[in-house]
């Protein structure tokens, strides 16, 4: 099953525009990356930047190892409602951070030797008043990039993330316990192959002085067409050969082709060519079209020209590039119309926001053993209002 597929939810009954995940599709992801954990001995982390739907926590904490972080909240969430592991990291932390990060993280990861010195101190003392373990860790940059698209390659020259050989210091690694990288982006095992021969040249001396190697994120674990079995060799010969635990980050692979964000097209008018309005907003609800580019898939569509009837999809906002693409239907769109964009579930959910006062997508989940659909989160102007002053 891939993000074509078919839902298998009847649109017309639920409010639009709403996001709806399968929870019978979120299971077949977890039973991929269980089989992962098992071969390999590995812990896998759900990465909140890409999925942090709170009321699935229970489903996903049976097989995933704990979370992580890139904020303060986002620490604090996986805490209160994970409740296993919590791994933070960003590319700089105020003081005010690290005392948050104290109550809730078991892992603190740092993007330079000068920011681990500065809160060294710090970090010990409040793990003591606190009676909490709280570990160290650093983040390398390999300094090498898989073709991922620019704004999303860490690697990329100029990148502020991570430690570069040259600037490595072995003499501050005392206390620090693991090392972490992340290079891709929506990648197979064999870019992990490279990435790892790339490491292992530029940090390998290192490995074994270290608990942990985190290899970050960017693995699509339940693609299709993923090389799980290229991985979990990666993986086991990578502790072998260092004495060290592996993590692997996925928040996409958790979640990958398991969620749909359902609209209603609210009019059709004549421009260049046809264009249907929807209930939903591109730059609001599903940013990504436009910052990775892409073009979401719409069940049932085809390219323009495809099929009989070819529109421009435009949300509700006033601005001018608030377009999802030129599809194509076997039938005339029509007011009132369900339109279900496919593979909604990661980062689309995380990166809405309220501009033009649009309101936010609602939140449901599907279970197909059952038939049951239901609401866990609905939005209104509160919610605007909230985030404003």
């Amino acid at each position: 099953m891939d993000g074509r597929t078919a839902y298998r939810f009847d649109p017309r009954h639920i409010a639009t525009p709403s996001f709806v995940v399968d929870l019978g599709l979120i299971r077949r992801n977890l039973d991929v990356l269980a089989q992962v954990k098992e071969r390999t001995g590995c812990k896998i982390l759900l990465a909140l930047k890409g999925f942090a739907m709170w009321s699935l926590f229970p489903v996903l904490r049976q097989v995933l190892d704990g979370v992580c972080a890139s904020s303060p909240h986002e620490a604090r969430l996986g805490r209160e409602e994970f409740g296993r592991e919590v791994h933070a990291f960003a590319a700089g932390y105020s003081q005010a951070d690290i005392f948050d990060l104290c109550t809730t993280a078991d892992h603190i990861v740092f993007n330079s030797f000068a920011q681990l010195e500065k809160f060294r101190g710090l970090l010990a003392g409040e793990a003591k008043r606190l009676s909490r373990d709280i570990e160290l860790g650093v983040r390398i940059n390999p300094e090498h990039s898989e073709g991922a698209v620019p704004i999303y390659d860490p690697c990329s020259p100029g990148s502020r993330l991570g430690v570069r050989r040259k600037d490595f210091r072995p003499d501050l690694l005392e206390g620090v316990t693991g090392l972490h990288w992340h290079n891709l982006c929506e990648q197979n095992a064999d870019c992990l192959e490279r990435t790892i021969t790339a490491v292992e040249k530029a940090f390998g001396e290192f490995f074994p002085r270290m608990q942990y190697v985190n290899f970050g994120g960017g693995h699509h674990i339940t693609r299709p067409d993923y090389d799980v079995d290229l991985l979990c060799r990666l993986v086991s010969e990578f502790k072998a050969r260092h004495g060290v635990q592996v993590y692997l980050e996925p928040g996409e692979a958790v979640a990958l082709n398991t969620g749909y964000l359902v609209s209603t097209v609210l009019d059709v008018t004549q421009a260049d060519i046809p264009i249907a309005i929807l209930d939903t907003s591109v730059p609001a609800h599903m940013p990504d079209v436009l910052e990775m580019p892409y073009r979401p898939h719409i069940v049932g569509s085809g390219l323009p020209g495809e099929k009989a009837h070819t529109y421009r999809l435009g949300g509700q906002s006033c601005l001018a590039g608030d377009v999802a693409g030129e599809y194509s239907f076997d039938k005339p769109l029509e007011v009132g119309d369900r339109l279900v964009f496919t593979d909604m579930a990661h980062y689309s959910m995380v990166k809405t926001n309220t501009f033009n006062g649009i309101q936010l997508p609602g939140i449901a989940i599907f279970e197909p053993e059952d038939g049951s659909m239901r609401v866990v989160r609905s939005f209104g102007y509160e919610d605007f209002k909230g985030r404003l002053s």
